[in-house]
């Protein structure tokens, strides 16, 4: 076990924290898994000591930490939780690759020959290792099974956004209260400008984030009313001119209409960067691409903008003729 995770420890692999491991235990239901004693016991034999090596000439010593899993979990399922077998097994201090290993395990057809119930576990561990940026993603099958390893999204940014400028019909007049703080106030036209100034958690900022806030500020208590006034209000900021900006918000929000409470927020007419003076004052030192058409924050603090163009981008004399270097540039930007 000790060389392994010196060979694994060499490798890639994904940082799951102790949290992230507690939070999975909590929730992991092995019912599935004990269908399966004996592939469930061989996965754990796999990579963790159970004791099964100690042998006398009338067979395995009792007093094992593999005779205590078959009487504590498999026999008798309600003597142990799943995190008293996660104690057990010292899961919670294994090196990161080994509890990676684990998590594919559970989720292997070697250990679970039943596609839905490893699809059950799959969605479980995902809801946990999502705002850590990473999932049990599928890659192929094997005999017939889907097989599932451990990949992350990208390191995301260590940093949480403290104030989002987004829905704005206009370029937004700001002052700081307290420039020691980083608190901001829109000086003038406060109603063409929104600002989401709660805190953004591990899960990113999901509508339900943001249909809380904006009841909050406007004093309303009815969720469904709360819930279509924000959508017009956001709605209302889309460029008249950009028919595919109000497509791409109309479609998302239709596609999730069931279940916008637990899907990312789109964030419309979003200022990422900010300058009080204009490009014709500031001169080549102007920050460009100041405000983006969408941004969504997604579990594992990662940003995603979304950019939706018109020909205007890539072609000239009116759309008649593209151009590639107008193209280039434009997503060099």
């Amino acid at each position: 076990m000790e060389l392994q995770d010196v060979v694994w420890l060499g490798r890639d692999y994904v940082e799951i924290p102790g949290r992230t491991r507690r939070e999975l235990a909590k929730e992991l239901d092995l019912f599935d898994h004990l269908s399966y004693p004996d592939r469930f016991l061989a996965l754990l034999g796999r990579l963790w000591d159970l004791g099964e090596d100690d042998f006398n000439v009338w067979g395995p010593h009792l007093g094992t930490l593999r005779s205590d899993i078959q009487r504590h979990v498999i026999r008798f399922p309600g003597d142990w939780s799943t995190e008293d077998l996660f104690e057990q097994l010292r899961a919670f201090e294994a090196t990161h690759p080994r509890f990676g290993r684990f998590l594919e395990g559970l989720a292997a057809p070697e250990t679970l020959p039943d596609e839905q119930a490893q699809r059950r576990f799959v969605e479980l561990a995902n809801r946990h290792l999502q705002p850590i940026g990473a999932q049990l993603r599928q890659e192929g099958e094997t005999d017939g099974y889907p097989q599932f390893h451990l990949h992350k999204f990208g390191r995301g940014t260590a940093r949480r956004p403290r104030n989002l400028i987004f829905a704005t019909q206009g370029k937004p007049d700001i002052r700081f209260t307290s420039a020691l703080d980083n608190d901001i106030e829109i000086a003038e036209r406060a109603d063409e400008i929104l600002v989401y100034n709660h805190p953004v958690g591990k899960n990113g900022l999901l509508w339900s984030d943001l249909l809380s806030w904006w009841q909050e500020t406007r004093s309303i208590k009815d969720t469904e009313k709360a819930s279509h006034s924000l959508y017009d209000r956001m709605q209302a900021s889309l460029p008249r001119e950009s028919a595919g900006q109000k497509n791409l918000f109309w479609l998302y929000h239709n596609l999730y209409k069931g279940q916008l409470h637990d899907v990312p927020a789109l964030l419309p007419e979003i200022w990422v960067h900010w300058d009080p003076k204009t490009v014709r004052e500031r001169g080549e030192r102007a920050m460009q691409n100041l405000r983006m058409d969408f941004l969504m924050l997604l579990p594992g603090n990662r940003r995603v903008v979304l950019e939706v163009d018109g020909m205007q981008h890539y072609t000239r004399d009116g759309g008649a003729v593209p151009d590639t270097a107008k193209k280039s540039s434009h997503l060099a930007r």
